[in-house]
Order: C-alpha cells, then structure tokens, then sequence
C-alpha cells in the first residue's frame, strides 16, 4: 500500500513540474496585457453578444491567434447556449453557434 502511494505522488509531482515548465515555454505576454491593448474592452463585447443571441453570458475569454484578437463569449438563451464571437478591434460579431456540448452537459463536470 505505501508502495503505491510513493509511487502516485511522484507521479503527481512530475505531471506538475511538467505543467510548470510547459507555461514557461509559453507567449512572454499574458491575455491581461494583450486585452489592454483591444480597441473593445471585455465588457462592450459581452454586452454586444448577449444583444446578438438574446441571453446572458455565462462566460467571456480573450483570444489572440496571430494578428487576430478575438473575445469568445458563450451566452445562455433560454435552454440554448450560444459560442458567440465578437472582434477585439471592430466590435463586431464574427460568428455564433449554438453550443450543443454545454446543452446537453449535465453540469457534473467543469472545464
């Protein structure tokens, strides 16, 4: 028995180290100072998405892809739940889709 318990917390300890290194490896710029930069703050984007889908935003998050930046905001609309995503620099939303995996979620795990 305390074999395996040795043996699972250096397991543990390696898949942190590793964790740890990985995000070390990572952009020299976090999302909090590249969304400082965006021309629309997080707030209007939100805003502009739950006017897009008719709902509330359960979520918002910052992605920057090359030259792109992007707010991706996910909206609850009734029973439906909507991947809305909205331009950092125009405020204009790019696409939205109904999210058919956090529909039928049953809430019993987190992302």
């Amino acid at each position: 028995m305390y074999h395996h318990t040795r043996l699972t917390l250096v397991a543990i300890t390696l898949a942190a180290s590793g964790a740890v290194a990985y995000a070390a490896t990572g952009s020299t710029q976090n999302d909090a100072v590249a969304i400082h930069t965006a021309s629309v703050p997080l707030v209007q984007a939100v805003t502009i998405a739950e006017q897009y889908a008719n709902g509330k935003a359960s979520r918002a998050e910052y992605e920057k892809s090359g030259q792109d930046s992007v707010y991706d905001v996910e909206i609850v609309s009734g029973t439906s739940v909507f991947d809305v995503r909205v331009d950092a620099s125009k405020g204009n939303v790019i696409s939205s889709v109904e999210d058919q995996a956090d529909r039928e979620d049953d809430g019993d795990e987190q992302d």
